[in-house]
């Protein structure tokens, strides 16, 4: 391989020779041979390769640590004695060492895409889950060497001695040097800059801040290029990256301010309480379509389509504070359509993941998903202040047609603000989107040992120079063209993000059932009132940062993705079961607590399903109009039409009846979710 390091040839997977024996394994199959024997063989024959891998490995870190370690000695000599030529030496010997480590890294990438490689061909060849095996049996084993490949062991203590050795010679050295000298001191050094971005291609970074960004599934690049950095420094522009996150906050306040007051303002206009389904779902539904074009318009500009967001907003909160005063429930729902043909939450993370730089995207895409959840919570509670009644030149205003009017007015300023503040980024060609992307280095998980690890380009062809079906297959999935219809995009999924993406409606179901059915419940069994629901719900809410602060910057580091999505359905399952009314008594706590279990579980299944899907996912789905984000938002969407309209149909057997009949769909998808990913647990890294 031309990626090779020439001097470790012999210690890489031997991908010839497996290709080989495999071969001679399916023509012994096909005679009749046993099964049992060639699993057990070419098991036997990967033990071999990885023990090679990791021994070598080993020995590698410790030739890199004791190289530090004499650094080390040498940095204690210059301390007593500085000499600014021998710290700049000391220096350049440190920053060599970081150089080896990258070297190392990608000696563990290159092995690790041959392994996955050659297990996703003796699947397919045989027709057996032999990846699923071989995973089970020895990543979970506690003298795996698979976790050494997988997880690099070690490097993470030499990693750190480098950026402190470096960070530490950088302070001193500037205290020694005049502004003549050194005009300015960069404490980070740029090849630990490097180091970091070569271990996230292996490994998932588990700190708040990318766990939160990484809910907005915008993918986050490798290095750039200095002309790359320059080119982001042009197209971006803060006041912009505010007015996309104000439109992603505002669409979210919008979507919940209703809730608390759904059912009322349909009991005023002649209809049942449970059309609050429809009102609340029929902004989903017209989401469901807006969603794509307003992926596709972003193609070509980002102003217009905000612009076009901000008016039918303006319009559909208009028509729905309108609809008291006509009384037509047609007008009402008229609205609420046009707001949800306003929604460009798509706009808003294409405009991250295209316009804002390298370096500060991860924190817009933690403001993105930061900016949504604090427009949940603020949603019903802003609606909760507006328990006033009063007239206005024979407009009513009330609890039920404020929230219409309050939104109508904050998206006319908001329109405004837009016009005068938001600039137009220059918009990149397709081809030279396919270029950028070229760059980078984003994991495509095909089998369970995809893990997060990059896919060389350079093993698009087998070392003897033929390629197999499956071989083309990979080469086809490691385009970086985007996928151009949703057929395509759904063609790039593989059977672990299928089921990522089930898990995904399943939680937004649920969620959706419980928000917007709360006002119905409430009033049936314990009598509440706006207030009360709106309290509840602003609590429900404000629940979503702290579980994402406690999950992103604590829990994923005990336990890895999976486990802790599994666990979050479970916990799921027994808030929804607790929630049904088994007796002719149905209290408080009950429902608040499963509510609170309920809610919480699914804010920690979604943040580590998205943070998981965001890793998985195709590269091809990276950019483009049908991208990852656009998917998950589609799947959300619909699990909320569909939850809408089940608290609908749910009326019509009764409202006291109603928790229990929508409550039952959220039960079955959630134990379906659940037997998936049992079904899939290998292949989800």
């Amino acid at each position: 391989m031309a990626d090779q390091v020439q001097e470790w040839r012999g210690y890489y997977i031997n991908y010839k020779l497996m290709k080989k024996k495999l071969k001679q394994y399916v023509k012994h199959n096909q005679a009749g041979g046993e099964l049992q024997q060639v699993l057990k063989e070419f098991s036997r024959m990967l033990d071999e390769q990885i023990e090679k891998i990791v021994l070598f490995l080993l020995e590698q870190q410790g030739l890199l640590a004791s190289r530090i370690q004499e650094l080390a000695k040498k940095r204690d000599i210059l301390l007593g004695q500085p000499d600014i030529s021998q710290l700049l030496e000391l220096e350049e010997a440190y920053r060599a060492v970081g150089y080896d480590l990258i070297k190392l890294l990608k000696f563990v990438d290159m092995n690790a895409t041959g392994l996955r490689k050659i297990l996703k061909k003796f699947d397919k060849r045989f027709g057996y889950k032999f990846t699923d095996y071989y995973v089970t049996s020895r990543a979970n084993h506690p003298y795996s060497q698979l976790q050494q490949v997988f997880k690099h062991v070690g490097m993470g203590a030499v990693v750190g001695a480098l950026s402190r050795n470096l960070a530490d010679l950088n302070v001193r050295r500037g205290s020694y040097l005049s502004i003549y000298d050194q005009p300015s001191v960069v404490i980070k050094d740029p090849v630990i800059g490097q180091i970091n971005a070569t271990v996230d291609k292996l490994t998932h970074s588990t700190n708040f801040l990318q766990f939160l960004g990484q809910h907005a599934l915008i993918v986050q690049e490798d290095i750039t290029s200095a002309a790359e950095v320059l080119v982001d420094d042009q197209k971006y522009h803060f006041m912009s990256l505010l007015l996309n996150l104000a439109n992603t906050f505002l669409y979210m306040v919008n979507t919940y301010i209703i809730v608390p007051t759904a059912d009322d303002y349909a009991l005023s206009l002649g209809a049942a309480a449970t059309v609050c389904g429809v009102i609340i779902g029929s902004m989903a539904v017209a989401q469901v379509f807006s969603s794509v074009y307003f992926s596709a318009w972003s193609n070509k500009s980002y102003f217009r389509p905000l612009i076009f967001s901000s008016i039918m907003l303006l319009l559909g909160n208009t028509l729905y504070a309108l609809a008291y005063d006509l009384n037509s429930i047609a007008i009402l729902i008229i609205g609420r359509l046009l707001c949800g043909f306003g929604s460009a939450r798509a706009v808003n993370r294409r405009y991250i993941s295209d316009c804002v730089p390298l370096r500060t995207r991860m924190k817009a895409s933690a403001g993105f998903v930061s900016a949504s959840a604090l427009g949940i919570a603020c949603g019903p509670a802003i609606a909760g202040l507006l328990q006033k009644t009063f007239k206005i030149y024979g407009l009513t205003f009330n609890q039920a047609t404020l929230p219409g009017w309050l939104m109508a007015l904050a998206w006319l300023i908001y329109l405004f603000w837009l016009w005068i503040s938001f600039r137009e980024p220059a918009h990149d060609t397709q081809e030279s989107h396919v270029s950028q992307e070229a760059h980078t280095g984003h994991p495509d998980s095909e089998t369970g040992l995809a893990q997060p690890l990059l896919i060389s380009q350079n093993e698009k062809q087998d070392e003897d120079g033929d390629q197999d079906c499956d071989d083309r297959e990979e080469a086809s999935d490691e385009s970086h063209s985007p996928a151009t219809s949703i057929a395509s995009a759904y063609r790039l999924l593989t059977p672990s993000v299928k089921v990522q993406l089930m898990i995904y409606f399943m939680l937004k179901y649920a969620m959706e059932i419980l928000l917007s059915e709360s006002s119905v419940v409430t009033t049936i069994y314990f009598n509440w009132s706006t207030s009360n629901v709106a309290i509840f719900l602003a609590i429900l809410g404000m629940t979503v940062l702290p579980v994402n602060a406690l999950i992103g910057s604590y829990i994923t580091n005990m336990f890895e993705d999976r486990q802790i999505m599994l666990a979050s359905e479970i916990i799921l399952l027994v808030g929804i079961i607790f929630s049904f009314r088994v007796t002719s008594s149905y209290s408080v706590p009950q429902y608040v607590s499963s509510a609170l279990i309920t809610f919480v579980s699914a804010e920690v299944l979604e943040g580590v399903n998205l943070s998981l899907l965001s890793r998985v996912m195709s590269t091809r789905l990276a950019r483009g109009t049908y991208n990852g984000g656009l998917l998950s938002t589609e799947a959300g969407t619909l699990a909320r039409v569909v939850a809408d309209g089940t608290i609908t149909l749910a009326g019509y057997f009764g409202e006291d009846n109603i928790l229990n009949i929508t409550l039952l769909p959220s039960l079955l998808i959630c134990l379906a979710s659940i037997s998936a990913t049992f079904f899939t647990y290998n292949t989800l890294y």
